[in-house]
């Protein structure tokens, strides 16, 4: 159990990391084509489809890690009136509920990848799928996530975090 535990980590680490590498990448890009068309009046060619593409991965990692941290929406001020019990069942609710997301996302986004894999994009000549490829990948991790959650496996990586900042 141990070593699917630590494989689970590694697997957790690498995919917080490429979603924070993503963000770097997409300041830097933005930056860039920014000061040189102000300063140089010139723009790189593949700059406004390197920022879409960077956009779309942080933004739906983010969204897996957001799961993974409970800091998706909620409305404690209104399941705080009920008993714990069933809070309880409404925690396995919204946990097979977010599987289910998951799920259409590997599902969809599987589609939608295969579908594009003949298109390219115009400026970088890269496939377009690469750009749907993000969505069946944040579809398994939040699967995962909502996995975990239903049996009640904390996957709270920052436990520093406050909710409300």
């Amino acid at each position: 159990m141990n070593v699917i535990k630590k494989i689970g980590l590694i697997i957790d680490e690498v995919f917080e990391k490429f979603t924070l590498l993503s963000l770097v990448a997409l300041i830097l890009v933005v930056t860039t084509q920014v000061m040189t068309r102000k300063l140089f009046n010139f723009v790189f060619f593949w700059s406004e489809e390197i920022t879409l593409l960077l956009l779309a991965w942080f933004a739906f990692m983010a969204i897996a890690i957001g799961f993974r941290e409970y800091i998706h929406m909620g409305i404690d001020s209104f399941t705080n009136l009920f008993p714990k019990k069933f809070n309880q069942i409404l925690d396995k609710i919204i946990s097979a509920s977010t599987f289910a997301f998951g799920l259409y996302l590997v599902i969809q986004g599987w589609d939608f990848t295969v579908l594009m894999l003949d298109s390219t994009l115009p400026a970088t000549k890269l496939p377009s799928s690469i750009t749907y490829a993000v969505m069946p990948v944040t579809g398994v991790m939040i699967c995962v996530y909502s996995l975990l959650q239903f049996f009640n496996i904390n996957t709270n990586r920052h436990k520093d975090i406050e909710e409300g900042m």
